[in-house]
């Protein structure tokens, strides 16, 4: 394993302490009493209140200054500046724990627990008077350096592989991120006491499924040992639900994790949640004023507002929503009317307007993907968008009154899907013929057409009452309301492609282009862990310095290299 300089350290600390009878990592239960943030919310001088605090946390800054110093705890909620004094917290002859611990061998990064009273300092910032403290976990690996000052981050983490790879790091160094995943709970539980306050059941069901069905996508599929048979990672829980409203429950949700083996993008992962509700005797335009009351309760529990910001815009979640036609949606931002037109009169529309298309798409394929190219993105504000092709929605009851189209709606919201919802399907001979019409498109090519589910249709043979259900993305929700411009920041461990390992080349490599074998470690230490790195020196003189001073920090005892030297090495 090569370590850096800095693990180095860090590990030689972790012997020291050790070695002076600390346990870097104890068990024991540290008892804390009050939290950061409550002590600087709270704090009254003329009070004196706060004056036995316990409290842990991660050192994120230090200033060592003789026999007092100040550093930066962090825990959960927040920052708050601490004051160690030496004779505090060592009031007898042995100054070890300020003297060696806390000036030479504590770092930042490490947790530690502290007690004492709180008292503001001549500048007037609340603190933490120090008067014990208990080393809870020794950190070994650096933390990239954030500076903070008055709650303004300089330097903060940008990189996005860092940040979605490391997580854990991400939380650390930039706590805005933490507020997002409150935030995103925040949403859930705001969605969850709305449905419980109406009386609807909150249940789960499964995730590994014979058939993937409730949308057309393709799956994820594995396999089953005990069983011997193939099973699919679940592309909605739809089906499912909907046999609960069959078996009496009048109205049931889940929030659930559902995955779809398709593209990644800053909207779309793999692996995903969504909150899909069934409710017995309602139909679609009742889910419409419901999703509203949803949308707008979620901005007022969040920010107080239905007023949010996304980006630029500013976009209004106050109902009512403008509710369009899919055929008038896209008669309103192409000026063509779709209405009657055949799959080649379609097929020709596409070709005009440079939308592409298959053989393998039907007419409600054409449509919907003339509206995802031409129009989905317009809509900025709160839009229902309803009455979708029969092609595309063969869990949904055809119009009642508009022939070729079923009764179904898609929220937009910053010209993305955010909700889907139907006036549910509830004639099993239909449905099975609708089921065979996608058993015809899959034929055809189309590798997201549905498959058949003969126990779907045998609970509807046992008669399922008029329902309506919705679902919605709560992962395309929580960028809305947060402000987020990518569905990873969003996630807590978003998928990513594998980490690249790093390659580092053995000494006799090294060797064998006349590199002195003493040199071989100091040279991968700097980062050169193949032969081939060192094509990328520009100056031969820099490497040389540069070994130089790290042979000396590290007391190597090698002799010195010359420029001449190392430009040898490099020919």
């Amino acid at each position: 394993m090569n370590l850096s300089e800095q693990e180095q350290i860090r590990r030689a600390s972790l012997d020291e302490l050790r070695k002076l009878g600390i346990n870097p990592y104890p068990a024991a239960e540290y008892k804390t009493n009050v939290f950061a943030q409550d002590i600087l919310d709270n704090f009254d001088p003329e009070k004196n209140n706060f004056k036995e605090v316990c409290l842990a946390g991660r050192i994120m800054g230090r200033r060592i200054m003789g026999n007092a110093s100040f550093a930066e705890l962090m825990d959960s909620s927040g920052r708050i500046q601490i004051y160690v004094r030496r004779d505090d917290i060592c009031p007898g002859e042995d100054k070890t724990m300020y003297n060696n611990v806390f000036k030479h061998l504590l770092d930042i990064g490490d947790i530690i627990g502290v007690k004492g009273h709180v008292f503001k300092t001549q500048m007037g910032e609340t603190t933490v008077h120090v008067d014990e403290f208990t080393v809870l976990s020794k950190s070994i690996r650096p933390l990239p350096i954030v500076k903070e000052k008055d709650g303004v981050l300089f330097d903060a983490v940008t990189d996005p592989e860092m940040r979605y790879r490391q997580r854990y790091v991400d939380l650390i160094v930039n706590p805005q991120v933490r507020d997002i995943f409150r935030k995103r709970t925040q949403i859930i539980q705001s969605m969850r006491d709305l449905f419980n306050s109406k009386g609807y059941l909150e249940v789960e069901t499964p995730i590994l499924q014979p058939i993937p069905g409730g949308a057309a996508a393709r799956p994820f599929i594995t396999h089953h040992n005990a069983l011997d048979m193939p099973l699919y990672l679940r592309v909605a829980n739809e089906l499912y639900l909907k046999r609960l409203i069959v078996g009496g429950f009048e109205g049931v949700y889940e929030f659930a994790k559902d995955f779809r083996n398709e593209g990644m993008d800053r909207t779309h992962n793999p692996e995903f949640t969504v909150m899909e509700i069934y409710i017995a005797y309602k139909d679609y335009n009742w889910m419409m004023s419901f999703t509203e009351e949803m949308i707008k309760k979620a901005a007022l529990d969040l920010h107080g507002k239905t007023d949010i910001i996304y980006g630029d815009k500013v976009i209004n979640l106050n109902p009512p929503f403008k509710r369009i036609s899919m055929t008038d949606a896209i008669k309103e931002n192409t000026g063509i009317d779709i209405s009657g037109m055949n799959e080649t009169e379609l097929r020709a529309v596409c070709d005009k307007l440079n939308v592409p298309n298959t053989a393998s798409m039907g007419s409600g394929k054409l449509i919907d993907e003339l509206f995802g190219e031409k129009c989905e993105q317009n809509y900025i504000q709160p839009t229902f968008i309803i009455d979708y092709p029969t092609e595309t929605s063969p869990l949904t009851k055809m119009h009642r009154s508009k022939p070729g189209v079923t009764e179904r709606f898609e929220l937009m919201i910053n010209g993305k899907e955010i909700a889907n919802a139907y006036s549910e399907l509830n004639d099993p001979i239909d449905q099975m013929e609708r089921f065979q019409d996608q058993l015809r498109l899959s034929e055809k090519g189309d590798d997201e057409a549905m498959f058949i589910d003969l126990d779907f249709i045998r609970a509807l043979e046992y008669g399922m009452p008029p329902t309506s259900g919705m679902g919605i993305g709560i992962d395309r929700l929580t960028m809305l309301l947060t402000n987020q411009p990518s569905i990873q920041d969003v996630l807590l461990f978003p998928q990513m492609k594998p980490e690249k390992k790093t390659t580092v080349d053995p000494d006799e490599k090294y060797i064998e282009k006349g590199i002195p074998a003493e040199w071989v470690e100091p040279l991968k230490k700097l980062g050169f862990t193949t032969v081939a790195k060192l094509k990328e020196i520009e100056k031969a003189g820099k490497l040389a310095n540069d070994l130089n001073g790290y042979n000396k920090k590290n007391k190597l005892g090698l002799s010195g290299l010359s420029p001449q030297a190392v430009e040898e090495w490099l020919k």
